[in-house]
């Protein structure tokens, strides 16, 4: 089963940027896609990006499009997630899983997932 660890959240005032990674173990990295979700206090899990096994088809939900960025880095078994723009309703707890279906959002396990926090 594939084990992933997000890092590089934050604090950011609206307009900046963070850029996010997760990096995967105990699978092949090119083999799945891979998907970043994230939750806000109070809301359902909401899948924002999902990168297909080699990087070139990336889809985005409206919420985010224009303004973030994802790829991966295979040969490292990393996905990353640039976010530029920055809003207060991005904040959340942002974390990654494997899957194809940018409409299926799962909440995180216990202890994953980092946080970013928009707010001036």
């Amino acid at each position: 089963q594939v084990q992933f660890a997000e890092s590089g959240g934050g604090v950011v005032q609206p307009g900046g940027s963070l850029r996010l990674s997760c990096v995967a173990s105990g699978f092949g990295c090119s083999e799945f896609s891979a998907k970043w979700v994230r939750q806000a206090p109070g809301k359902e899990p909401e899948c924002i990006s999902v990168v297909n096994p080699r990087g070139d088809i990336i889809k985005y939900a409206d919420s985010v499009k224009g303004r973030f960025t994802a790829s991966r880095d295979n040969a490292n078994s990393t996905v990353f997630l640039q976010m530029d723009t920055l809003k207060p309703e991005d904040t959340a707890l942002y974390y990654c899983t494997q899957g194809g279906n940018i409409r299926i959002a799962l909440p995180p396990k216990p202890g994953r997932g980092t946080q970013v926090t928009v707010s001036s």
